[in-house]
């Protein structure tokens, strides 16, 4: 079966399940994305449902948001409005051409802009299917450090594993991860313990996010002790942080650096009250993505990683916190990568990367 075609009954069928008569609204960011744009159109027609295109230059776009004022802010919050309660199900596919849009905007308005868009973020998000992919573009292959053509192949594999046998071997992890209360992490710069009692772990297999492959949670808010220190880079608004390392007292981050920008890095995180304290904790799990691209969506599913997360919570899995930011940072403990352990409950549960309990061993990576 054609790539192409496979993905986008992936997404259909799979993902945002489209049924007759639902409205789907397609944003895409260049041409070069098209192949899977018509593909979806037909595949949605063919479920009899009613697509609609839209396209949204990068750079006009990030034009706009340089120049934003009250107006602009209220007509994108009335845009935004529209669109949540016109349409049923959303896709959106993204072409990286830069990781640098959103460095030259304001981070004052940036941040009101967020807050203004925030009330039908939440219903688009928690109230209505949808599904973000990253079309494989030349900017993510030279970051990948592999040929357009390799990484196509690569991207193409990694979007369309099977994510049913990928659910069926994570319920185990679901289940012992709801029956834990005391989670320690260890490795290189992290020893860090927080507590996940009484909150649910939630399956991740390609229903939002292409690729996909995660369990994640969230510490009891102001659990978390210790120092993790991140391997991977860590890209916010058009910034990139190396060696990010956050030091927790009672939840909350009471010191973070890295290796090239902790003033930048702190004042991040110093966006408002919730931003100091962590809103998920994730297992990436998809067996074929090995090496981190500084692209979260690929990066978060890594196979040996966990991430976790300053910032909001995720409704589906709340422990109280709220904020106008929610950071993946990501940690890889395979032995290629500095190695590491973590503990449930006091037992080792995975270390180096590989998962040592019986019931978890078919989420180890190749």
């Amino acid at each position: 079966m054609d790539r192409i075609k496979k993905l986008s009954e992936i997404i259909v069928n799979h993902s945002i399940k489209v049924k007759e008569g639902e409205k789907v609204l397609i944003t895409y960011q260049s041409s070069d994305t098209m192949p899977l744009v018509k593909s979806l159109v037909e595949e949605i027609i063919k479920h009899k449902g009613v697509p609609t295109i839209k396209y949204i230059d990068p750079e006009i776009s990030n034009m706009i948001k340089e120049n934003l004022t009250d107006e602009i802010i209220e007509n994108k919050k009335n845009t935004l409005k529209f669109e949540v309660e016109e349409y049923d199900s959303f896709i959106q596919i993204r072409y990286t051409l830069s990781d640098y849009y959103d460095r030259t905007v304001d981070q004052e308005l940036n941040n009101k802009l967020k807050k203004a868009l925030s009330k039908y973020k939440d219903i688009q998000i928690n109230k209505k299917k949808w599904v973000l992919l990253n079309y494989p573009s030349y900017i993510d292959a030279y970051k990948a450090k592999m040929t357009y053509n390799k990484f196509f192949d690569f991207a193409m594999d990694v979007m369309t594993v099977d994510y049913d046998m990928m659910y069926r071997d994570m319920l185990p992890l679901k289940k012992l991860m709801e029956s834990t209360d005391k989670v320690r992490i260890k490795g290189e710069g992290t020893d860090i313990t927080f507590s996940i009692k009484g909150l649910p772990a939630i399956i991740c297999s390609g229903e939002s996010n292409i690729p996909d492959g995660e369990v994640f949670t969230a510490p009891v808010k102001e659990s978390v002790n210790g120092t993790i220190t991140f391997n991977t880079t860590s890209p916010y608004d058009g910034y990139m942080f190396e060696g990010v390392s956050l030091t927790f007292k009672n939840g909350k981050i009471v010191e973070a650096k890295c290796k090239n920008n902790s003033e930048k890095l702190n004042q991040i995180l110093d966006t408002d009250e919730g931003s100091r304290y962590v809103g998920e904790f994730s297992f990436g799990l998809n067996p074929k993505i090995l090496n981190p691209i500084g692209d979260i969506l690929y990066d978060e599913k890594i196979g040996g990683s966990i991430h976790f997360t300053p910032g909001s919570a995720y409704k589906e899995c709340f422990n109280g916190n709220v904020s106008d930011i929610h950071w993946d940072m990501v940690l890889i403990q395979r032995k290629d990568y500095g190695g590491g352990e973590i503990y449930f409950d006091d037992v080792l549960i995975r270390k180096d990367g590989e998962f040592i309990l019986d019931e978890l061993k078919n989420l180890n990576y190749d």
